[in-house]
């Protein structure tokens, strides 16, 4: 024990005995609650909702690094800090991971039915509910836990309820028959957003349509796609292509059938992809749909919904060969070919790289597909959302990030919200015998035009959707709660840049359309975690660290330290995850350098001396604050110059990190910390006055002043950065 009855410090650091008391203890005192102060200004985030189902990866340590970074900071400023946390349902994860355990006991959710699954996923979500907010206390982060929100609890439902039906009346929200991306594995379809572009070598097949009386005459159409010449209904030219212009109004007979398709004219093809000729399949292709609906052309479906040829059975005739029927749309297509060399319809095949379009949950390739959907009219909305970010009132960081935001609302197109799945946010649409549609918020017991019984749309709304609502319908909206109206519009959102278009532009989007205001001010996008070949990390590619695992061999502020010292904001970080004491012990090692420290600084003191030097220190350090010192100060002359050098070099590293903080550069305030105890305090001041501490020379009281308030300094600084070490030594 010290003399003042303090229990000693330890000789080593030991994270794994300190982070779980210390994290109680801020729960204990409400440490993370908002405090309001005479004065105190709001600053306010809101957590990326992390799935249910998830566990920490690397991907959430250094997000939510970067959050506690930014609300510690702020609150020591003296703001009334709030950070918001909560999880997202993720409903197509959660239906993929029920549908796999149905799978490997051999059934599937149409057997079991939709309550029956419905209350798998529940089981499911209590079991594993929390789990990765319980590992995110564990990472440190110091979120307002009693208002954690998840976005199926009951007043969240009310609220996404109150929002369909607000744009729907607004005329915002409609029900059409388009082609949409409908995935063959998931069975639902998916925005643009989520049917990912991929880089393929793929091939264009070049097909003789014989021309109909032209004896043996045929033209030659190119495409990437031959087994859906089987849904052709015209071929379509440029009007102004000398080249093609010919065979306009003439007739053609579809391969592989007894059918007769009409040469049209269309602005919308392109003269220069193969011959000038293309195949129009209004079912299966967005850019044929809108020909087809310029043209009043039918659109029959030859594929069923998982991707598999069907025969649409329409008034023209059969389209799909018997041999094909039930058949995969990837086999098909090689018979298909097959097929067309027996005949003599196969001109040629070439290479060709192109994009193909993929579920951006399983990584099935997409399939094109005719169906009714619900879509909401995104040009009203993104409209002021591009206007606010143009007037500089919404901003990225890294900047560049503000150009793929414009770039996306400048282009947007509707946005299709219908999700063929069971478990979710179910549409509040119902539907009478005769086609009437009543959309409400609370569930009606008949049709409201003309009083039928009822029956409720199947699908579930985009999870995107319910997400845009988070930072206000977290607060309480659509009621005019106290929270609401003193924590929106909040501050700053922390996020990776892959999910612009998912979240954040749909949360500006409808924070303006619903609040009338931004719903933060910056954007800050965190980088990549990669591993040493610069892949990303993944479980499925062997090649991810589990920060529970960091957390526990090297301890919350090593892996807080490491992830920020190594990663400039925006800037993709690149760990070894072969070797985690290569990456992760110089976070430990810091934190053993910064507790040797301060034992030294504390064990140097004897009972009078520690009195002597505390009062000292906080004396020195008013004086500084421009504050009235109530005990004989330092002076000028108490001080040598190794002394004067250390103050004015905590000066500089105070001014360093703040400055870093504001302009959310949280790599150059750790290492301008890591520099400042490591060089400045520890190897260097601390040596050079050793002598004076140990009364070999004069000077002690001033030395052990100095030394207080540069340590008490140190830890402030650090404390974003590495919390649990800091509070314990502050303890001290």
């Amino acid at each position: 024990m010290t003399p003042e009855g303090r229990a000693e410090l330890a000789p080593q650091y030991d994270p794994a005995s300190t982070e779980a008391p210390v994290y109680q203890r801020w729960l204990d005192t409400g440490a993370f609650h908002p405090r309001r102060a005479p004065g105190a200004e709001p600053y306010v985030i809101v957590i990326p909702p992390p799935n249910v189902t998830d566990i920490l990866h690397m991907g959430h340590g250094l997000n939510n690094t970067i959050q506690d970074v930014l609300i510690r900071f702020q609150r020591m400023q003296g703001r009334e800090t709030l950070w918001l946390p909560g999880t997202d349902h993720a409903a197509i994860a959660t239906h993929n991971v029920i549908e796999r355990q149905l799978a490997r006991e051999g059934q599937t959710r149409f057997e079991i039915g939709r309550t029956a699954f419905l209350q798998r996923v529940a089981a499911y979500q209590q079991q594993k509910g929390g789990v990765i907010l319980d590992q995110l206390k564990a990472l440190g982060a110091s979120c307002d836990w009693e208002r954690t929100r998840f976005t199926m609890d009951a007043a969240y439902t009310a609220a996404v309820r109150h929002v369909f039906v607000t744009l729907y009346r607004e005329q915002l929200i409609y029900r059409g028959h388009r082609v949409i991306h409908w995935c063959p594995r998931c069975l639902t379809a998916l925005s643009d957003e989520e049917a990912e572009f991929h880089d393929a070598e793929g091939k264009l097949y070049y097909i003789r349509y014989p021309l109909v009386g032209g004896q043996g005459d045929s033209i030659t159409v190119a495409t990437t796609r031959p087994e859906t010449l089987l849904g052709d209904v015209a071929i379509a030219v440029h009007p102004e292509n000398p080249a093609t212009r010919w065979a306009i109004r003439r007739q053609v007979q579809l391969p592989l059938t007894d059918i007769a398709l009409w040469v049209l004219p269309d602005q919308a093809v392109d003269p220069a992809f193969g011959t000038g000729f293309v195949k129009v399949t209004p079912a299966h292709d967005a850019t044929d749909f809108e020909i087809g609906q310029r043209n009043r052309l039918p659109m029959p479906l030859i594929m069923d919904t998982q991707g598999r040829m069907q025969d649409p059975g329409d008034a023209v005739g059969r389209r799909v060969p018997a041999e094909l029927e039930g058949m995969d749309r990837m086999a098909a297509r090689e018979r298909v070919v097959a097929l067309l060399q027996e005949q003599g319809l196969l001109e040629k095949i070439e290479p060709r790289p192109h994009a193909v379009r993929r579920c951006y949950r399983c990584d099935t390739v997409v399939e094109p597909r005719l169906s009714d959907q619900w879509f909401v009219k995104m040009r009203p909305l993104a409209d002021r959302a591009l206007a606010e970010y143009r007037a500089g009132r919404l901003q990225f960081v890294p900047e560049r990030w503000g150009a793929v935001y414009e770039h996306w609302l400048t282009g947007i197109r509707d946005w299709n919200i219908s999700r063929q799945i069971w478990f979710g946010h179910r549409i509040p649409a119902w539907f009478c015998p005769d086609g009437h549609v009543t959309v409400a918020e609370t569930d009606p017991p008949a049709c409201g035009t003309c009083g039928q019984p009822v029956r409720q749309d199947e699908d579930v709304l985009d999870t995107w959707f319910s997400s845009g609502l988070w930072p206000f319908a977290t607060l309480g909206w659509p009621e005019r709660t106290a929270d609401l109206a003193r924590y929106y519009p909040g501050h700053t959102l922390v996020t990776g840049p892959d999910i612009i278009f998912f979240w954040v532009a749909r949360m500006v989007m409808l924070g303006y359309h619903f609040m009338g205001e931004r719903p933060f001010e910056t954007v800050v996008l965190n980088g990549m975690v990669r591993d040493a070949q610069h892949r990303k990390m993944s479980k499925s590619a062997g090649n991810g660290i589990d920060p529970l695992l960091v957390i526990r061999q090297y301890g919350a502020d090593a892996l807080r330290f490491t992830l920020l010292a190594a990663s400039p904001i925006g800037t993709d970080i690149m760990l070894d995850h072969r070797d985690l004491e290569g990456s992760f012990a110089p976070g430990r090692n810091f934190a053993n350098k910064l507790w040797n420290a301060a034992r030294l600084i504390l064990g140097a003191e004897d009972a009078g001396a520690a009195g002597e030097a505390a009062e000292a220190g906080r004396n020195w350090q008013r004086r500084a604050e421009g504050a009235e010192g109530t005990v004989a100060a330092l002076t000028a002359g108490d001080l040598e110059l190794a002394d004067r050098w250390m103050l004015s070099r905590t000066q500089r590293a105070i001014a360093e990190c703040t400055d870093a903080l504001e302009r959310f550069r949280l790599s150059d305030a750790a290492n301008a910390a890591y520099h400042f105890v490591w060089d400045e305090l520890a190897d260097w001041y601390l040596e050079q006055v050793k002598p004076r501490l140990y009364g070999q020379a004069p000077g002690g009281a001033a030395a052990r002043a100095v030394l207080v308030y540069v340590l008490e300094t140190a830890l402030r600084l650090l404390h974003p950065v590495m919390p649990f070490i800091t509070e314990e030594l502050w303890r001290y």
